[in-house]
């Protein structure tokens, strides 16, 4: 079994890091200033490298295998479990300076661990170094966030999730199209880990090396680009009949809505930046094809002067709502009524 592309990639030093650059900043200057905290809480979204740079650190750090202890805090959240470490932080490392504990997914810990580890994060053995990850900080007690270093990280950009995308498809010996690489990226909904999941997907069933657009889409399911241009046409043309039809056939088909979201979205802000945006006009076209590039170009010819950030800013709200919606269609709709129908 071949292995998983985010493994094989996965940053080995702090060098290799992508797309944060002032944590990474932070952490050297704490060891090459000997200015090692006790706890640190890595936040932020899924996929954007807190275990792998937690990894890195405690690498840095000179803490062997045997003294690093990575724990999921999703199937080790009782007091049991932060009890039985608790007693163990108090053993002294094996073969290093350092034992570290990182704890994954720490939010995920009972009220009673939370208070567990709280007892041991304010008096903790200085041979002993936490680093605590979570998706979902809000959920943590302050009186934890306190005890610890905090480090935010953020969400990679759709751009830099291309690049990596594609440069991780040329050292597999794949060529992949930058337009394929976009929809790779979108797919990525914002992680690298997602972002490689779904390329070692459509490597693994594409039909040569050189992988375009539509394989992508044909080989992930992803909506056809035609249905897209009939929303943005829809949009532009001020025909609230059509897109109200059209969304309802993508419903009956089964098309995830996300990804169209996701698809509108970006062609949406596409049209913003070749509208308002001269000066990146060069670079834009350098990420689409020749067909997209037509479209785009003869659809900002049509006579449509609403500003396209309220636009965008409705099928935004239409994706942070599709998650809680019991009808999958019904947040496009309401977003496309707010855009055409609502004087």
């Amino acid at each position: 079994m071949s292995l998983a592309l985010y493994r094989k990639y996965r940053p080995a030093n702090f060098a290799e890091v992508i797309g944060q650059e002032q944590i990474v900043s932070a952490l050297e200057g704490a060891l090459r200033q000997e200015k090692v905290a006790h706890a640190y809480l890595f936040s932020g979204p899924r996929g954007t490298g807190k275990t792998s740079i937690a990894r890195i650190f405690a690498k840095r750090l000179g803490t062997a295998d045997v003294d690093l202890y990575e724990i999921d805090g999703a199937s080790n959240r009782g007091i049991d479990e932060i009890r039985a470490i608790r007693d163990a932080v108090r053993v002294f490392p094996f073969d290093s300076k350092y034992k570290v504990y990182i704890i994954d997914e720490v939010h995920m810990l009972t009220k009673d661990a939370f208070n567990a580890l709280l007892k041991t994060l304010e008096e903790p053995p200085p041979h002993v170094i936490f680093i605590l990850a979570t998706t979902e900080l809000h959920k943590l007690l302050d009186t934890v966030v306190s005890r610890c270093q905090t480090f935010a990280f953020k969400q990679p950009s759709e751009e830099t999730l291309r690049e990596v995308a594609m440069a991780t498809a040329k050292k597999e010996g794949y060529e992949l199209a930058p337009e394929a690489a976009t929809l790779v990226a979108l797919l990525g909904d914002g992680s690298f880990r997602d972002t490689l999941g779904t390329l070692q997907k459509v490597i693994g069933a594409a039909a040569s090396k050189k992988i375009d657009y539509e394989e992508v889409r044909t080989l992930t399911g992803s909506p056809k680009r035609e249905l897209v241009h009939a929303l943005v046409s829809a949009i532009f043309d001020k025909q609230l009949d059509q897109a109200l039809t059209t969304l309802r056939k993508a419903g009956r088909a089964n098309l995830d809505m996300a990804t169209l979201t996701k698809m509108l979205l970006h062609t949406l802000r596409t049209l913003m930046l070749l509208r308002y945006a001269p000066d990146l006009s060069a670079e834009v076209k350098k990420e689409v094809s020749k067909d997209e590039l037509a479209f785009l170009e003869a659809t900002l010819k049509k006579p449509y002067k609403e500003a396209l950030s309220q636009v965008l800013l409705a099928f935004l709200d239409a994706h942070q709502a599709l998650a809680r919606s019991p009808i999958p269609e019904l947040p496009l709709e309401l977003a496309f009524v707010r855009v055409l129908g609502e004087e």
